[in-house]
């Protein structure tokens, strides 16, 4: 079910959603550390997510781009936006996403708009309730846009044809 996406034949570009500094206490002090999630797309429904960790953030950020490269998925879009309103839960980030009339924009905040528009989505309705926490809300995000149904399957799913199932 899963298909497997070559990095390397995509123009592929980087954003960074959040960089975290954490800190080791030791004996002389304080040791710091830095954690990045990064997004990757082409803007045309290829989409990964990577968390990349390492002492320098120079280092980090370039690490969780190769982890993003590993984990593409291809997101099904229907004329800019997604077919169906979805539901995802990742630990206590719940993100709701609802396809959006053209002309809408991104309407999503955070982690959700910078993966939406790496995503090529532009135009869709979300809302993110529980936990704010980037790691949490932005894999949220990826899984719900991972799972997500193309227009074909869900016609096929209802024994109906895909301009029926959109144009009632």
């Amino acid at each position: 079910m899963i298909e497997r996406i070559n990095p390397g034949e995509l123009e592929l570009k980087e954003k960074v959603v959040h960089i975290n500094r954490v800190a080791k206490v030791l004996k002389g002090g304080r040791r710091f550390s830095f954690n990045a999630i990064v997004v990757v797309g082409d803007g045309n429904g290829i989409v990964g997510l990577g968390l990349g960790k390492a002492n320098e953030v120079i280092n980090a950020i370039a690490k969780g781009t190769e982890q993003a490269k590993k984990n593409l998925v291809r997101v099904s879009l229907r004329n800019g936006t997604i077919p169906h309103a979805l539901k995802s839960k990742y630990g206590a980030g719940y993100v709701v996403m609802e396809p959006a009339a053209p002309g809408t924009g991104v309407i999503a905040g955070g982690p959700i708009r910078a993966i939406c528009e790496a995503a090529g989505i532009t135009d869709i309705l979300t809302k993110s309730i529980g936990s704010s926490n980037p790691h949490n809300v932005s894999k949220a995000t990826f899984k719900g846009l991972a799972e997500m149904m193309n227009a074909e399957s869900i016609a096929k799913k209802r024994g109906l044809t895909v301009q029926q199932v959109f144009h009632g």
